[in-house]
């Protein structure tokens, strides 16, 4: 009879250990976070206005595919998030600031190289 409970308790403990893991594939880690536009950092308000213009972009992988091998942002196929470069000064190289787009109109801002992400709440525009 106590071995049959100490299987149930067993069991629990394994479905609660693998309930955070369920719920890290479902729940995209890393953006709960948001950052309103005018928090940004003034390069990336500046790449924000780029990408919304179309172009031309300072540097040759801007709008490549991101791929979220890191799978920090949410799941999405192939082709659906693109990666834009925003300049760090002082650094020599792009840096570790990306904003990343994705097809439905969403922006995330990474300042750690894709560790983190904030989605960018937009700020409301008028018309003139």
């Amino acid at each position: 009879h106590l071995d049959m409970w100490r299987m149930v308790a067993l069991l629990w403990l394994t479905l609660l250990a693998c309930l955070p893991l369920h719920a890290r594939e479902s729940q995209p880690q890393g953006h709960p976070d948001a950052i309103a536009e005018t928090a940004l950092p003034r390069e990336a308000r500046d790449t924000l206005a780029l990408i919304r213009s179309g172009g031309p972009f300072p540097y040759p992988r801007d709008g490549v595919t991101f791929q979220n091998r890191e799978r920090v942002l949410p799941a999405r196929p192939r082709g659906y998030y693109r990666e834009y470069t925003v300049p760090t000064p002082g650094a020599r190289n792009r840096g570790a600031r990306r904003i990343v787009t994705g097809q439905r109109a969403e922006y995330y801002y990474t300042a750690d190289h894709y560790r983190s992400f904030k989605r960018i709440i937009q700020q409301e525009r008028t018309s003139p």
